[in-house]
């Protein structure tokens, strides 16, 4: 379809039946993939399959028992303390409960904690207490004592300050349904509301099950309350700018099948909807809008000159027939280079904005065009008034292209230097909005019980039962000891702790003894008879392996930034293979993250060049002059520049999602500068109009659609930028800032640049200067 020709128009006006019915089949038949979309709350969704920090983790999850868990960690009231009658009865109950949470495993804390003692030849492991409510005072203090002193305990489930204590249940998911989640998150918080009911405490939830439970609840949140505020927000803003109730609505009704469109595409290519993926919609909604602005104000401008309402649409699609396709597909490569970051959420978000930014042009110049010719509606005076504005500001730059261009440059260097300040730093925890329940917990703990960032160590023997030489559990504790010789580490779990107390226990309790047995076989002896003596449920398998010939080590450290964690991994594998000769790299979801947003930026990096290529080439093609095409690079490229500037100045973090705005927000922003230029070649070429009066021109035509439609993606990611889900947030403010600067850019430096382009060009055409006697 050739979208230029008047043609086009005049068949389309003519077919209205046939085009409608057309639109509505294919519709119709993409939403029927809606079905097979579902919601994936697993936090391994962010990471692609040929992750090594993931490959390295599900290793792990192989061999030991997984990690997905509950932490109830229970806060006494004001003038009580964690191991106070109270408290330890609660603890009590909880753990007892605990165990009926749905696909539990394992539950641990200091009730059911194994405590070893022998009596006379026996070994005794048992609960460390039970019937806390009859517990005397020498009993509560020696139990006090146990779970202040013992490594396994302290600064994992109890706070050496006694401000808090914790019950863990460690769950067992199937992985047949994305609710099994959503079933142990809804038992794990009727259990809480029993437990505050009973007794006088106040219970936080943290762990992993929540953790991944919180993605869903994002998810949810946001469909629930920014796409309300989005319709709302395009509304107003639509309406305040056209001043037409009928043009507004047929502006909704373009939003909702390009939606339909592609969430049924989702389903058909299989995405599970995640944080970043369920955003879509509402960045779909911001894009669609921007297609039928610059139709409808043209449509408006034209009527405004006098001519019918047919014939105002028939033009606007003419004129703006090719542009809008451009930036239609601009904007959709654009968004599909997230393909290349490292997590598919991304790619999901990519895969199904591209196909709605597509739908919304297939409906922009078909059913929008139709709808508008069904009623009569008449221009208002808003728009005359932004016209007058626009070209006096084309006039404007003009006069003072050089002083503009200077100006701008020197502000543009002086933001884009902040980007240095940028700093990578990926706290998946913080991940969420402080309103967000999780959030709130999760924090509380951090600071009243113990770090939340697990980094976890698998240690070989490389031999069956080689865990029990003395040889490599000293070379564990050499590591353990190091280990908590740092600061920001709050726990260290080893099994050489258990070794170590079962030693002390066997030798009539001398703590001589504390230390690691000096015979293989007797240290076998040992943890035979300590497994023997463990209860269903508690057994080591969250510590060694099947065969025995190895076990992880669990390190717990403090809130730190992503390359304060990077950093201490690094000193640790370091240790680990000049000190101790074992090649063990680190893994666990906070490795994981820590990573993510590094191979994020690697992988962005080649979509945005393989985006810019694209995008380049294509306008090149449609504008048919190199010159104008490599020019459109300055103002294409430079806004994302100056908004990690100004992200450096005011934020300074960085994290996976702000890694994909380039390559994200680059075909939007070539949005402005294809219309722009547009209209400068036709006033050049067709009106045969000098750079100065082009580019007034240009202002004139379209310098009112782009400031409409640039208020409406700025408002539409800002609302966007609500979302309780940090990462959407990150990336929808920065992608908000980028499109703000494209704007300034497109409306001062593009025209600047266009004009001295256009003076040097005619002075080096000029024929020399001829002297005669």
């Amino acid at each position: 379809m050739n979208f230029t020709n008047s043609s086009y128009g005049e068949t389309l006006l003519n077919n209205r039946l046939i085009a409608i019915i057309f639109l509505l089949l294919i519709t119709v038949g993409m939403s029927f993939g809606a079905k097979n979309l579902y919601f994936d709350n697993d936090y391994r969704a962010f990471f692609g399959k040929t992750n090594p920090q993931l490959d390295a983790f599900e290793r792990l999850q192989k061999t030991y028992t997984k990690i997905d868990n509950v932490q109830f960690a229970v806060e006494p009231k004001p003038g009580s303390n964690a191991s106070s009658i109270q408290i330890l009865t609660a603890i009590e109950e909880l753990t007892e409960l605990a165990w009926q949470i749905p696909y539990s495993l394992r539950v641990d804390s200091i009730s059911n904690y194994q405590h070893t003692e022998v009596d006379e030849d026996d070994l005794l492991v048992e609960d460390l207490y039970e019937f806390a409510e009859e517990l005397d005072e020498q009993k509560l203090e020696a139990i006090r004592t146990i779970i202040s002193t013992e490594p396994s305990i302290i600064g994992r489930i109890h706070d050496p300050n006694h401000r808090s204590t914790a019950v863990t249940a460690t769950v067992q998911l199937p992985g047949k349904d994305p609710m099994e989640v959503v079933e142990v998150v809804e038992a794990s918080r009727l259990l809480k509301e029993t437990i505050e009911r009973n007794h006088d405490v106040t219970l936080r939830l943290g762990g992993i099950a929540v953790f991944n439970n919180a993605f869903l609840e994002a998810s949810e949140n946001d469909m629930m309350t920014l796409m309300p505020a989005m319709y709302l927000v395009i509304l107003v803003v639509t309406y305040l700018m056209i001043r037409s109730i009928y043009a507004t609505a047929m502006v909704v009704l373009i939003i909702v099948p390009s939606i339909t469109f592609a969430m049924g595409f989702g389903g058909w290519i299989g995405v599970g909807l995640t944080p970043p993926s369920a955003s879509a919609p509402t960045v779909i909604t911001t894009l669609a809008v921007a297609d039928s602005i610059h139709f409808l104000v043209t449509m408006f401008q034209r009527m405004k000159a006098g001519h019918s309402q047919r014939d105002s649409i028939i033009y606007s699609l003419s004129v703006n027939g090719k542009p809008i396709f451009l930036t239609s597909i601009t904007t959709a490569v654009g968004f599909l280079s997230l393909n290349f970051s490292d997590s598919p959420p991304f790619h999901d978000l990519g895969n199904i904005t591209a196909a709605g930014v597509m739908a919304a042009w297939l409906f922009s110049v078909m059913l929008l065009p139709i709808l508008m010719s069904f009623v009569t509606v008449k221009p208002k005076e808003t728009l005359g008034s932004l016209n007058n504005y626009m070209g006096k500001m084309g006039e404007f730059i003009s006069s003072k292209y050089k002083a503009v261009l200077l100006i701008s440059i020197f502000i543009s260097v002086l933001v884009t230097a902040a980007i240095t300040r940028n700093e990578i730093n990926d706290d998946f925890l913080k991940y969420f909005d402080e309103d967000i329940t999780f959030r709130a917990d999760t924090d509380w703990i951090s600071q009243n019980l113990t770090g939340l960032n697990q980094i976890q160590f698998d240690m070989q023997s490389k031999k069956p039962n080689g865990i029990s030489d003395p040889v490599f559990l000293n070379k564990l504790e050499t590591f353990a000891n190091w280990a908590r010789n740092h600061e920001v580490v709050t726990n260290v779990q080893s099994i050489t702790d258990v070794f170590k107390r079962l030693n002390r226990d066997l030798n009539g309790g001398d703590l001589e003894f504390y230390r690691i047995p000096e015979n293989r076989e007797l240290s076998a002896q040992y943890l035979l008879l300590y497994e023997l003596s463990l209860p269903f449920g508690l057994d080591l398998n969250n510590q060694i392996d099947i065969d025995k010939s190895s076990t992880q080590v669990i390190v717990t450290i403090d809130d730190l930034t992503t390359n304060q964690i990077k950093a201490w991994i690094l000193e640790a594998e370091t240790f680990l293979i000049n000190e101790l000769g074992m090649d063990t790299v680190a893994a666990g979801p906070t490795v994981m993250f820590s990573y993510i947003a590094e191979r994020n930026i690697q992988g962005m990096l080649w979509g945005t060049l393989y985006a810019v290529l694209i995008i380049s080439g294509i306008i090149l093609i449609a504008l048919k002059d190199v010159r104008l095409g490599l020019l459109s690079l300055v103002p294409n490229l430079l806004p994302a520049a100056l908004a990690f500037g100004v992200w450096g100045l005011f934020v300074g973090q960085v994290n996976m999602a702000v890694a994909v705005v380039t390559g994200m927000a680059l075909g939007v922003i070539v949005d402005d500068s294809v219309h722009f230029l547009t209209k400068y070649q036709l006033a050049r070429k067709n009106d045969n109009l000098s750079a100065e009066k082009a580019v007034v021109s240009a202002f004139g035509g379209v310098g009112t659609a782009l400031l409409v439609t640039t208020i409406i993606l700025v408002a539409g990611f800002a609302i966007l930028a609500q979302s309780s889900f940090g990462l959407n947030s990150a990336m929808a403010s920065l992608t908000a800032i980028a499109l703000f600067m494209a704007l300034v850019a497109d409306l001062t430096i593009l025209p600047s640049l266009l004009i001295l382009l256009d003076r040097k060009i005619n002075k080096s055409n000029a024929p020399d200067n001829v002297v005669t006697a």
